[in-house]
């Protein structure tokens, strides 16, 4: 019994290790960034030293951004007034065809007034999203003229060096963002 414990032990860590292997240990690299918003240029260089929570989303989308802009909300309501002067949460927007500065900043308002909304043009925000790994999709317009446009959903978060350090998926809760940003602080 106990030989049978102990080949079951290598072989669950044979099998974990294999399965740490098939995936890429690696973050994304990110990328730096200057991007538009109500308030002016947002450049990822000047806010070295704060911790930069990044989002790419749209204004339009019916239930995934919002549900994932108020969780970051909600983090950054529960970070001290010392700890949220320190983090940024910037929403990208992957569709700037729709997505105006002003309205940018309407929309990310709603779920916090420190929340920042930035956009580009379409190429600088598809260089970026594919810096983070992220992706997105417009899909076909409906009949309407309206379209949608499928995201990845992660929030990504930026320690005050630069560097991407981790990938917060969607469902994240509060208190899982709060320690993820509280970690780098």
């Amino acid at each position: 019994m106990k030989k049978f414990v102990v080949i079951a032990v290598a072989l669950a860590m044979v099998v974990l290790l294999g399965c740490q292997q098939a995936r890429d240990p690696k973050l994304p690299a990110g990328a730096d960034f200057v991007l538009q918003s109500a308030d002016g240029p947002i450049d990822s260089k000047t806010l070295r030293g704060k911790v930069l929570l990044v989002y790419f989303g749209y204004t339009n989308c019916p239930d995934i951004c919002p549900a994932s802009l108020a969780s970051g909300g909600q983090a950054l309501k529960a970070l001290s007034g010392e700890e949220r002067s320190r983090v940024k949460l910037i929403m990208i927007s992957v569709d700037p065809e729709r997505d105006s500065v002003k309205h940018l900043k309407e929309y990310t308002a709603f779920f916090h007034p420190e929340m920042i909304g930035a956009t580009g043009t379409a190429d600088e925000i598809a260089a970026l999203a594919k810096a983070f790994g992220a992706g997105y999709i417009k899909q076909a317009k409906r009949s309407d003229g309206s379209y949608a446009v499928d995201h990845t959903t992660s929030t990504y978060v930026i320690g005050p060096d630069g560097k991407l350090a981790s990938v917060l998926e969607l469902g994240a809760p509060t208190d899982k963002v709060v320690a993820a940003v509280r970690k780098l602080l």
